[in-house]
């Protein structure tokens, strides 16, 4: 409620100066003010139904969507309150002359559509950036109703502050005013942008700087008033990431300091290209300071050599499994001091243990037993798991029990970027028992001692190296590329300023 009420107080206001203004103008020169509030009117029918129709098209679209169109308003935001501020700080002594300067043309021309357009213009500027920003701020709030009050009591209370300062019967320091209400939005902008990341990544957009940061909860806990203040107003979620900090710190620093920097302390024309020069060259020595040594932090990566252990079904060391190196790797299986290699048939893709991996089969180990043989009632119990099958007893089917046994099952195997993430092999047989006292032949299936899997500590412990990899190196991206890139952006744009300065400041020397 607060961001929405500071920022309807402060956009309100500004619509009631530039309105109050052209009143006065007006009235002075004896015309009238219908011309006018025509104009103001269009224009805030307008700026209502641009973020209306805002809100309804994002309510309307996927959760994917909304996050995109989410992420689309919460940018053109902090751009409109950006350039608001930076116009406001640069115009706003000039702004009464030229207002009454563009109304005196207009009434020079005669025409009133001018008049009104001129003020359909002035307030519909106003109208459309209050209304991206309300409804960023709206969809960044945890209480939407607040929000929309806060909204109301801010553009109420700026129309009857404009209402008493066209009257002349109070009389405020509006510089101070927008000192103070463009620090608090510069504070709201910045939560917008960490906002607008969060949103970003969730749409698909951006996937580096995702790493956890600090954890706010002990300061602002769910539900708490605190949390209200700092999400709610600031946008600041209490467990933010790496990105939304540092575009967070990247936006408020500069754009704070643009704010609350005294006049007085502001270099003048002279020191003001030398101080730009310096700011660049300082920007440009840490870009290129990031982009050398930033990469240097990433870990080695998982060897794809390392082998893998494994277990039987009665966990069991059974042996251990690595990979062929190449396109269309063999599993090479070590057990009891021997090695055997089996051809690996590849089917895509498949989400495993939290990982998307390469998924490859193929045929289970020899060793099964085939064909005929003679099986005691002992021996059937033993592959049974130490039990006799259900409708066998040892009363009424003594055995011994011809045997037919069929071979069956095949190895599985997970790989991520060449590593062994999981595996299994469900070598096994069907069994077909007649005699023994069996009145027909029973089927039944068994497992056989060279079955084994991958232990889940090891599966376990493989993911998280991997997770841990993937994720230092796409962070490393992030200070290596995109901050240098920003960094050196930034100083492009200071060694122009500094140029631009330096020529009119040359422009305007007096000749010797």
């Amino acid at each position: 409620m607060l961001a929405t009420f500071v920022i309807g107080l402060r956009e309100g206001l500004e619509a009631a100066l530039i309105v109050g203004m052209i009143a006065a103008f007006l009235r002075r020169n004896g015309s009238s003010l219908k011309p006018m509030w025509l104009g103001v009117g269009a224009a805030i029918l307008l700026s209502a139904m641009v973020g209306i129709t805002l809100e309804v098209v994002s309510a309307a679209l996927p959760q994917q969507q909304q996050e995109a169109m989410e992420t689309i308003i919460g940018v053109a935001a902090v751009v409109i309150v950006t350039f608001m501020v930076l116009w406001m700080s640069k115009n706003a002594r000039t702004m009464k002359s030229v207002l009454e300067t563009h109304a005196g043309s207009a009434l020079k021309g005669g025409s009133i559509l001018a008049l009104a357009g001129m003020a359909f213009l002035a307030v519909l500027r106003e109208g459309v950036e209050t209304a991206v920003f309300m409804v960023a701020a709206f969809q960044s709030s945890l209480d939407p109703l607040a929000a929309g009050g806060g909204a109301v009591l801010g553009l109420a209370i700026a129309a009857g502050i404009g209402f008493l300062l066209f009257r002349g019967a109070i009389k405020i320091n509006l510089a101070k005013f927008f000192t103070v209400t463009g620090a608090f939005l510069v504070f709201v902008a910045a939560g917008l942008v960490m906002k607008s990341l969060r949103t970003a990544h969730e749409a698909g957009w951006l996937n580096i700087g995702q790493d956890a940061t600090v954890s706010l909860a002990w300061l602002a806990p769910n539900g708490s008033a605190r949390a209200a203040i700092l999400t709610g107003v600031f946008g600041i979620p209490n467990d933010p990431r790496a990105v939304e900090l540092l575009g967070w710190a990247l936006y408020l620093i500069p754009m704070l300091a643009f704010v609350l920097w005294p006049r007085a302390w502001r270099p003048n024309a002279v020191r003001l290209p030398r101080i730009q020069f310096a700011a660049a060259a300082t920007l440009g020595a840490a870009a290129i300071a990031l982009a050398v040594f930033a990469p240097l932090t990433v870990p080695a990566a998982p060897s794809a050599t390392t082998t893998t252990p494994v277990l039987t079904s009665n966990n069991q060391a059974f042996g251990t499994l690595r990979l062929t190196p190449g396109a269309d790797p063999n599993l090479l299986v070590s057990s009891g001091g021997a090695e055997t290699s089996h051809v690996l048939t590849g089917h895509g893709t498949q989400s495993h243990a939290g990982r998307t991996a390469a998924v490859y089969t193929a045929q289970t180990a020899p060793g099964t037993p085939g064909g005929a043989e003679q099986l005691s009632i002992t021996d059937l119990a033993a592959l049974n798991g130490g039990r006799l099958p259900v409708g066998i007893s040892s009363s009424s089917n003594p055995g011994p029990f011809a045997a037919d046994w069929h071979p069956q099952g095949e190895i599985t195997v997970w790989v991520v970027e060449g590593i062994i993430l999981d595996a299994v092999n469900t070598q096994g047989a069907t069994l077909t028992l007649s005699g023994g006292g069996l009145s027909t032949s029973r089927t039944m299936a068994v497992a056989s001692d060279g079955a084994w899997r991958v232990p889940d500590g090891h599966i376990h412990s493989v993911a998280t190296e991997l997770s841990t990899y993937e994720s230092a190196r796409s962070e490393i991206v992030l200070w290596s590329v995109y901050l240098p890139l920003v960094f050196t952006l930034a100083a492009l744009a200071l060694v122009r300023a500094g140029h631009r300065n330096r020529r009119q400041l040359l422009a305007t020397a007096p000749s010797p």
